[in-house]
Parts: structure tokens; sequence; C-alpha cells
């Protein structure tokens, strides 16, 4: 089964807007994919539902309860700083690398622009719904 991350923005895209982000979650709760997560990636989204879209703790954290319910969660042990502009998105590649994922989805610039991080490609939602999720 294809291994993923999302990226924060892509779970707050899903939460709040629907779409193919959304898509991507129902893909991994049918177990379509392998979707993983992190400690740091569940609390920027819970922050950014919070903060920038004014959702009340309790709703935030019971999305947060849902995530951890679908995705399995790795702890990585090595810190990297591939990215300089967006310090956070580092956490993103912490997280692939820990889970051997083989797929990171973002709508992140900083993140796509590199393409790869190893073994794993970079791409958008549409791009993942697309190609991987035929």
């Amino acid at each position: 089964m294809l291994r993923v991350v999302l990226d924060t923005n892509v779970y707050v895209s899903a939460l709040n807007f629907g779409g193919i982000p959304l898509e991507i979650l129902v893909a991994a709760v049918r177990r379509k994919i392998l979707l993983f997560t992190s400690p740091p990636i569940l609390l920027e989204v819970e922050e950014v539902l919070v903060r920038k879209f004014s959702w009340s703790p309790q709703r935030a954290a019971h999305a947060i309860r849902l995530i951890q319910s679908i995705a399995k969660s790795v702890s990585p042990q090595e810190k990297l700083q591939i990215i300089k502009n967006d310090e956070p998105d580092n956490r993103i590649l912490e997280c692939a690398r820990a889970a051997n994922a083989k797929v990171i989805v973002s709508g992140d610039s900083h993140l796509r622009n590199l393409k790869r991080f190893g073994d794993v490609i970079i791409i958008s939602p549409r791009e993942f719904v697309e190609t991987a999720l035929l």
C-alpha cells in the first residue's frame, strides 16, 4: 500500500473546504493509501484551525482525534533543516523519512519546489488524486 504524508495545509483544506484534499482523506479511510502523521504535524493542524479559522479548541481537538484514527503516527528522531524559508515544512520531511513514505502531498510551494526528497516524490493534492488514486 502506498505510504503517504499530508502537509498541514492539506488537512486544513480538507476540514474546511472539502474538495480534493477531502478525497485524499477518504482514500485513507477506505484503506486505499496508508497515511502517516506525527505529533508536530497534528499540533500545527490544531493551531491553524483555532488561530486562522476560529475553530473552538474542542472542535479542533475532535478533528485531531479523527485524523489520528485514520493515520499512523510516527515520532521522527531526526531533525532536518532542508527548507530555510518555511522552517515548519521540515516537520513534513521528518515525518516522511520516519514513515518511509513514498509521497508527500502538499499545496505549499516551498515543499513542492523540491519535487523529491530522497525517494519521496512531492506533489500537489490534484496531482496525487489524478495519478496515485486512479
